[in-house]
């Protein structure tokens, strides 16, 4: 049982964590237009919750003391932080101030203190949160995993819990393609990182941008390597297979990079030549390809 359901008097009950608010067309791609400046959220319980009514009146009159919204706002406000079994357990509202009732997905959320350091980290599924109404405040409790924390004290007063917000995905350019590229060539290597969907978190992948054969039976393909994780990775082999149009095998081989970097959420170009030995097939269709690693 939280502690805030053990107190006798209104002015004891009170929220021991901060409100930190953010962009839903950052969060969930939606934006309204609205004359609305402030925009008060209803209490609203997930259908699984059957509490006493003394908790729902806690949780309602908590929610009566928030400050209310501005338009197109998603909101994480604190109420109280505790160790469970399972972990660290953080009760908060999560406030929405469309019209429209909102669905959440896998999200990574922050726990941290008060100089906004990170007391914790850890990837939620928020779809459990079920639909969540127009201009609603759901109360929920999110488990840290003890494995998530990454201290082992904390105050349990002036935390926040915040959505880790992904920096957009962006084009990493080498030095040697920053100095040798036009700047048509670096806007157009852009625009192609800006217009495909961006790897998926934690993912990392490859994409093909350009193949063609020289007069020596080499193939040349230029192709994106793809960071989809928060860190900055080290790449040294690469096994690389060419499909054509076909179906068939074109090209494979095996490729050694030295000192070879792509910075955390970012697309690298690099061009990779296949020698005539590692073509697999005459005159191979290149009108369609694709290129994959070879594992």
């Amino acid at each position: 049982m939280l502690s805030i359901f053990r107190r006798k008097k209104n002015d004891e009950i009170k929220k021991e964590g901060n409100d930190q608010s953010f962009s839903t067309e950052e969060l969930i791609n939606e934006k309204e237009e609205t004359t609305e400046t402030e925009i008060e959220t209803a209490l609203s319980f997930h259908p699984s919750w059957n509490l006493p009514a003394e908790q729902q009146y806690v949780f309602r009159f908590l929610n009566n003391e928030l400050e209310p919204l501005k338009p197109n706002q998603i909101s994480l406000s604190g109420i109280e932080v505790g160790e469970g079994s399972g972990g660290i357990e953080v009760t908060a509202f999560v406030r929405n101030s469309l019209q429209k009732a909102i669905q959440l997905e896998e999200a990574t959320l922050l726990l941290l203190d008060k100089e906004s350091q990170v007391i914790a980290r850890h990837k939620f599924d928020l779809s459990e949160l079920g639909e969540i109404p127009g201009k609603s405040s759901r109360p929920w409790v999110f488990v840290f995993p003890q494995e998530s924390l990454k201290v082992t004290e904390f105050s349990k007063e002036n935390w926040t819990l915040a959505f880790e917000l992904r920096k957009k995905h962006s084009l990493d350019l080498e030095e040697s393609w920053q100095k040798g590229l036009s700047e048509d060539a670096k806007k157009q290597l852009e625009n192609i990182v800006n217009s495909t969907e961006p790897p998926k978190e934690g993912e990392i992948n490859i994409m093909g941008l350009q193949a063609k054969l020289d007069d020596e039976g080499s193939l040349h393909t230029t192709i994106f390597i793809r960071n989809g994780t928060d860190k900055d990775i080290q790449i040294e082999q690469l096994p690389l297979q060419v499909i054509d149009a076909s179906g068939e095998v074109a090209a494979q081989g095996g490729f050694t990079l030295n000192d070879f970097e792509v910075k955390a959420n970012t697309s690298k170009p690099w061009t990779f030549i296949f020698p005539k030995d590692n073509i697999k097939k005459d005159q191979p269709d290149l009108s369609k390809w694709i290129i994959k690693i070879n594992q």
